[in-house]
């Protein structure tokens, strides 16, 4: 039996509430993620021997690996029936399993970076030019036009539709923009391949044509869960829509309209609304604050009641630890910004090293974090910037990841290219592609068993790499295994690398972080696809809608944006740059007090000063950048007698 009790009253009703849908409103430190974990917990335990299935969709791998963490450490051995994924990730499992109503393929590539998706583009502008009865702008080219493209997609705009909406919106070259939308699509489809945005708007696509499909769904998912609900945009919401049809009863939503931080991402607060009007969901708050001192909830509370289009009744955050130092809020003024950020890199770096570690940097902006970086390592403490990474950047993964995309998709041109380019730094055999394409045409044997025979070829190859290609790499060609030989090649290059190798750099640090960074993810795919066995074109799905960024080390002190550190917390916080047109931004102050932009910006510094677990430390400087400013009207919102300078 699963205990409760160390569960508040708030959090127990959640966890146990059975009165159809529900809206839980969980103000930071609140909870919320023990609530989600003990109410899958107690439906899993209540429902021993069925069948059905629980998904629970969230914004970050990150939180979806946590929660499953915790489910497996609360009932161990059930997670096979949970579904603890992100929306992307959702949607690429729905377009695996019945993407073929929409003529794609189970094994499509995900486009995830703009390069890739750049050169698609300019293929299908190559393809249009030579259609002699259209004509297209000369100033269409792929960069300048892979934005709008973006927009339209994340609109789930139908490509007969794109034209009218264009012209209604009196878009300048409305027709001609409106053929590359429909091309760039049909490209995608034609070459078995998908971007994130494409991955909402044809999963979305796929639901509104096929509603046979959301009733299979809707008898596999019984109960449906949703996290950070309030960072869903529209189509998002249109996705939930549907799939919590026709019976919402056991649709459970956890938010918080005082976080909504992402509306650039199309996140508005009208959505909660929406929800409450669709669905009619009951509502219950956790205000409790189990994260934060009581100083910091208060200069919190006093923040945040200012805005405007809070939920109706939300009640305020309830400190419940105890806390009556007199340094746990501190606020200094500097004549500069770079005074500013050395003396936050000598405060953290006068710490001892294991307080120091527990220290964080949050600023609204990437250019007032690089400047304290500067700092910190000038003041010699080692620093961790979270900066999303796509793709691997080491010889060796690049290597692996661009042979398992050549097995999975046997014309992959980009990641032959990708592969020579690697092989070349790891082994100094440089590979045309000419000849290998020529072969693969010829043979019909596809890209990578053709680079394989082109290779084993050449002159001066060392015998552990012709092992390699001839010997390991068969039961990744035969049957797509592809975890003993990412071993194999990986012990490959270890060899590589204790040899005098003709690339020095194509064994940076990077390879043992990146090598680490492999069997971290490959760990959690297999333990979100429990039960099951995780295919290749699974594992690379996955790996393209997962960042490569390695963990944190132990010592370094993170610099975040307030953006990144959403749904983190630490024990000192730093927040720097607390003056007119940093935090809130220029374009904010340019609209008002009251308008929708400073709002979502109130509610950045919201987060950010709700991230601190022992103590909050803001600055603020008379000029930055070579620009006066003055100090964040937050600071006078919070009720804060402001400093003297230093």
């Amino acid at each position: 039996m699963i205990d409760l009790s160390s569960l508040n009253e708030n959090q127990r009703e959640a966890v146990l509430w059975d009165k159809g849908p529900l809206l839980v409103l969980a103000g930071p430190g609140s909870g919320k993620t023990r609530v989600l974990t003990y109410r899958i917990a107690r439906i899993l335990e209540e429902s021993g021997g069925q069948h059905f299935r629980i998904l629970a969709l969230t914004f970050t791998n990150k939180a979806a690996a946590e929660m499953r963490s915790r489910v497996e450490e609360l009932i161990p051995g059930e997670l096979g029936r949970v579904r603890l994924t992100t929306f992307h990730s959702y949607a690429a499992e729905l377009l695996q399993q019945y993407g073929n109503h929409l003529d794609f393929r189970p094994d499509f590539q995900i486009l995830s970076n703009d390069a890739d998706r750049e050169a698609l583009l300019d293929d299908v502008l190559g393809q249009l030019r030579k259609d002699l009865a259209y004509s297209l702008p000369d100033h269409f080219k792929a960069a300048q036009l892979l934005p709008a493209i973006t927009r339209l997609l994340e609109q789930c705009v139908p490509p007969d539709q794109v034209e009218t909406l264009l012209q209604q919106l009196n878009v300048e070259n409305a027709a001609p923009l409106a053929r590359v939308y429909t091309a760039y699509r049909d490209a995608l489809r034609r070459n078995n391949s998908l971007d994130f945005p494409s991955l909402i708007a044809e999963s979305l696509d796929l639901l509104r044509k096929y509603p046979s499909l959301i009733k299979h769904i809707r008898k596999v998912f019984t109960h449906i869960l949703v996290d950070e609900f309030q960072d869903t945009n529209h189509s998002q919401y249109q996705i939930l829509s549907l799939i919590v049809q026709p019976d919402p009863s056991t649709l459970f939503v956890v938010a918080d309209d005082d976080q909504i931080i992402y509306q650039w991402n199309g996140a508005n607060p009208k959505r909660i609304q929406a929800l409450r009007d669709d669905f009619g969901v009951s509502e219950l708050q956790l205000p409790e604050n189990y994260r934060c001192p009581p100083q910091v909830i208060e200069l919190a509370n006093a923040l945040i009641e200012r805005n405007l289009n809070r939920s109706a009744g939300k009640k305020p955050l309830k400190a419940v630890k105890h806390d009556d130092r007199d340094d746990v809020v501190r606020i200094y003024h500097f004549c500069s910004v770079d005074d500013e950020a050395e003396w936050i890199a000598q405060d953290i770096s006068q710490r001892n090293k294991e307080e120091r570690a527990k220290c964080a940097v949050l600023a609204r902006t990437k250019k007032l974090l690089d400047l304290a970086g500067r700092k910190l390592e000038e003041a010699g403490v080692p620093l961790y910037f979270a900066a999303r990474k796509d793709e691997f950047k080491s010889a060796p993964l690049r290597m692996l990841h661009a042979i398992l995309r050549l097995a999975n998709s046997r014309e992959d041109k980009q990641s032959l290219a990708r592969l020579s380019k690697a092989f070349y730094e790891l082994e100094g055999i440089s590979i045309e592609l000419s000849p290998v394409l020529s072969r693969a045409s010829a043979d019909d044997k596809g890209l990578l068993r053709s680079w394989i025979d082109e290779v084993k070829y050449r002159n001066g190859l060392e015998e552990r790499t012709q092992h390699l290609l001839e010997v390991d790499i068969k039961p990744l060609l035969n049957s797509l295994d592809y975890r003993d030989f990412a071993d194999k090649l990986f012990e490959w290059a270890e060899a590589k690398q204790a040899s005098t190798h003709p690339d020095e750099n194509a064994f940076s640090s990077e390879f043992e972080e990146e090598r680490e960074v492999w069997k971290i993810l490959l760990a959690e795919i297999t333990k979100k696809f429990e039960g099951d066995d995780v295919s290749l074109y699974q594992l690379l799905h996955e790996l393209d809608l997962t960042s490569k960024t390695p963990p944190k080390p132990p010592e370094a002190v993170p610099c975040f944006t307030i953006h990144a550190s959403k749904g983190m917390e630490f024990e000192h916080v730093y927040l720097m740059g607390m003056v007119e047109d940093q935090l809130p931004s220029w374009a904010a102050v340019k609209k008002g007090d009251n308008s929708l932009e400073m709002q979502e910006e109130r509610r950045n510094c919201f987060v950010a000063i709700t991230r601190a677990q022992e103590s909050l430390t803001m600055t603020y400087s008379t000029q930055v950048f070579g620009w006066p400013k003055q100090p964040s009207r937050f600071l006078r919102e919070m009720g804060i007698e402001l400093e003297p300078t230093y």
